[in-house]
């Protein structure tokens, strides 16, 4: 119907034509404004039909784009004696409230949530049904973190930095290595909080796997912060695997017989390696302090050793990169200084050369009235040959120096 306009609130809008501007009516009173709009609409002339409806026509509301999942929960159950449990015609996906509530009425119970890019009212939300400190709440809804390891109240916050290795065919200016997200893990005493941020880590295989073992799992909110660390060294080794084929690549490349001029993917490369380090090396404290918790299970901690010694693997490993980037940078910098003296080497040799009939030709070309061999008729013949004789001598000898 021409003049109004519907609302996702079930509302209708209608221009105010006696009173000019917009308001909302009830869907009966749009009827009404319409048929009286229709009446005095055709008594007007075709022209002016047009401006006014051009000029009345409510203005087009951009739709806002909405989110595949508002609340931003990707998966959220309870697990009893290690095992998912639910509620009998519940669906195997819980809202966390009954979650928390089922929780809370179990013995030896937790719930695991997992948040992908919460908001921050969504955060307020999840806050409040696990009581939650509010700047906790506040800072998982933003992402960056340091590694790291607080406890505020009887909630542990455990911030970890995921990596992933970006495919290329070559390395290039721009090319991007290494992608990274953060995930932060909110233990306590009966639910763990899994909240992360960017594309990288995605946590639904961790799930799957910690499910097959019970036995694990049967530890408590604590195996989530275990499984979910194990899995980040883990794809921190896998990364460092790629980067490792990355460098052998561009090391042969730096000592081929025909090289790139350019350095500056060496440059992209070590930035990339300062966010890899990023990830990594601070991670090692943090995973020490979990170790001295008294929080933690007895069951876990030679799991979480098991970690830190993955974890001491990938930090050498990203260290030796440092040191082999730097050496691969300072050989083709050498390289580069080596290559602009043979140039400058052989300029001046061909200057050299060049000099030769230079100066014949300047003495010749001098106004004097006697000069030896210009009144004979083979003056020219004997000059260009001395000048190819010398030159080609001249040649010769730098050549075997190596200056050509």
């Amino acid at each position: 119907m021409l003049g109004r306009q519907r609302r996702d609130d079930d509302e209708f809008v209608s221009p105010g034509f006696e009173e000019g501007g917009w308001h909302r009516e009830s869907p009966g009173d749009v009827v009404r404004v319409g048929a009286r709009w229709r009446a005095r609409r055709r008594v007007l002339p075709g022209p002016f039909r047009h401006l006014l409806d051009g000029l009345i026509r409510p203005p087009a509301v951009a739709s806002a784009p909405r989110r595949a999942n508002p609340d931003a929960v990707v998966d959220c159950a309870v697990y009893t004696s290690g095992v998912r449990r639910s509620e009998p015609g519940q669906p195997r996906q819980m809202s966390y409230p009954d979650a928390a509530r089922l929780a809370r009425r179990r013995r030896n119970a937790f719930v695991w949530l997992g948040l992908h890019e919460p908001d921050q009212p969504t955060m307020n939300v999840v806050a409040e049904v696990f009581g939650l400190h509010e700047l906790v709440a506040e800072q998982a809804t933003t992402g960056g973190h340091r590694p790291g390891v607080e406890t505020a109240g009887d909630v542990t916050r455990l911030v970890l930095r995921s990596a992933r290795y970006v495919e290329h065919d070559r390395l290039t200016d721009t090319s991007e290595v290494v992608e990274t997200g953060d995930i932060t893990v909110l233990i306590g005493s009966w639910f763990a909080i899994t909240v992360r941020h960017g594309p990288v880590g995605p946590l639904w295989q961790v799930r799957q796997e910690l499910e097959k073992r019970p036995e694990v799992l049967r530890h408590g909110p604590w195996a989530v912060a275990y499984a979910v660390g194990s899995r980040l060294v883990d794809s921190y080794l896998d990364v460092a695997g790629h980067v490792e084929r990355d460098l052998e690549r561009l090391e042969e490349e730096s000592f081929a017989a025909v090289r790139s001029t350019g350095i500056a993917h060496i440059y992209q490369l070590k930035r990339e390696m300062v966010e890899f380090k990023r990830a990594v090396l601070p991670l090692a404290e943090p995973l020490a302090r979990l170790l001295e918790t008294r929080e933690l299970p007895a069951g876990l901690r030679p799991y979480l050793v098991d970690v830190r010694g993955r974890l001491s693997r990938a930090v050498d490993r990203v260290a030796g990169f440092d040191d082999l980037l730097n050496s691969i940078l300072q050989a083709r910098l050498a390289q580069i200084s080596i290559d602009q003296n043979d140039d400058m080497r052989k300029i001046a040799a061909w200057a050299a050369i060049a000099a030769v009939p230079t100066v014949i030709a300047g003495i010749y070309g001098m106004n004097f009235t006697v000069i030896p061999g210009l009144d004979s008729p083979y003056g020219f013949s004997v000059t260009i040959a001395a000048m190819a004789v010398l030159c080609g001598g001249l040649y010769w000898r730098l050549k075997r120096t190596g200056w050509l």
